[in-house]
């Protein structure tokens, strides 16, 4: 966090000085260089998972699941964010290497690489990630990998396919990160759903333990 302070306030710096061009366009022209991209894509993306978390704590609050914002919650999900963040950097960038042009040809190549490869990645770097925080981190990652990842991977492929089509063929590497977030924030706010909505396993014993102590 110290690294990403430090260097926008070097970008901000960078744009004060400026004024030839208004500053904001100067902002994102900085922002999307490739001296500042990496650190503007990890930015997005801890922002976007947080909004999409508070948003899902809005409703569960709303419907009184929970009483109030758990701000640890949140900021796990925004650790997570950033790890797929920096994945999600690299991958657009590796794919733009080496299956160049927008061609339909190459759309399609990318798009079954990115599904076929890349999702799973993601989902189990998300669920590993989270485990970081908590109590017995191998034993819950492999539980919710077990009893969610085909969950999140079957509506991966309802919402990823036509959005990507749009991405690989429109937009340049340095707007891919971007694109992403922008539309993963209705998915990001499901993702925070079915993470921390409890695997079977662990409802499972806990609705035995309620019987025990009932009986």
């Amino acid at each position: 966090m110290k690294v990403l302070s430090t260097t926008w306030r070097n970008l901000t710096a960078n744009v004060r000085r400026s004024t030839s061009v208004p500053q904001f366009r100067r902002f994102l022209n900085i922002a999307f260089s490739d001296k500042f991209l990496f650190c503007t894509n990890i930015t997005i993306s801890i922002g976007l998972s947080s909004v999409g978390d508070l948003m899902e704590q809005s409703y569960e609050i709303f419907i009184k699941e929970q009483t109030h914002y758990d701000l640890k919650r949140c900021s796990h999900m925004a650790f997570s964010g950033a790890a797929v963040g920096v994945l999600c950097h690299h991958w657009y960038k590796i794919l733009d290497k080496f299956l160049v042009g927008k061609t339909v040809d190459m759309v399609i190549k990318k798009l079954v690489l990115d599904q076929f490869i890349f999702s799973p990645v993601m989902i189990v770097t998300l669920f590993g990630s989270l485990a970081l925080f908590e109590e017995h981190p191998l034993e819950n990652f492999k539980d919710e990998v077990k009893d969610k990842f085909v969950k999140l991977y079957r509506a991966e492929w309802m919402v990823w396919p036509p959005a990507q089509v749009i991405n690989f063929y429109f937009l340049p590497t340095k707007y891919r990160v971007l694109y992403d977030n922008t539309i993963s924030l209705g998915y990001d706010v499901y993702t925070s759903q079915v993470k921390h909505s409890k695997p079977a396993k662990t409802a499972a014993k806990e609705t035995a333990n309620m019987i025990t102590h009932a009986s």
